[in-house]
């Protein structure tokens, strides 16, 4: 990681535990087409939205509680200029305790300002790590594409 990479965090009162629960169950905040497995060491699971977005990610990392890590296998976003850009990079939600809350700091390794999908990618993930995340893991409600509404 390095200070150019994409990253958010935001605290929560939910447990460690909770959090980490929340982030594998991808298909309630992460909102577009999933198919495949998404919570467990070694899954491989297919995110698409309309003709604009589709990545295949494995899940390289998971330690409950704690974090963990996507690698994007395949990448095909119709919007950049090099639609391949998030090949080769990695998703990472570290989850920490901090002051009697949780912490969850999200970095997307090699999304950086470089990258010409850089403004709308990282446009996308503030809507649904610091919006549909955040408000799964507050209220439990599987959370609606934040574009369409």
């Amino acid at each position: 990681m390095n200070e150019k990479d994409y990253t958010t965090s935001f605290i929560t009162e939910k447990t460690p535990e909770e959090v980490f629960a929340a982030i594998n169950n991808v298909r309630s905040w992460w909102s577009g087409d999933i198919e495949g497995k998404t919570d467990s060491l070694g899954d491989e699971f297919v995110y698409s939205y309309k003709d604009f977005h589709r990545s295949k990610q494995k899940i390289t990392e998971l330690v409950p509680g704690k974090r963990v890590v996507w690698h994007v296998l395949e990448a095909n976003l119709s919007f950049a200029k090099d639609p391949h850009e998030w090949v080769g990079t990695d998703i990472i939600f570290d989850i920490s305790e901090r002051d009697g809350k949780t912490e969850l700091t999200f970095t997307h390794v090699g999304l950086t300002p470089v990258l010409a999908c850089y403004g709308p990618c990282s446009g996308g993930w503030d809507a649904f790590i610091n919006g549909n995340l955040q408000n799964f893991i507050q209220s439990g409600e599987v959370q609606q594409n934040p574009f369409e509404n």
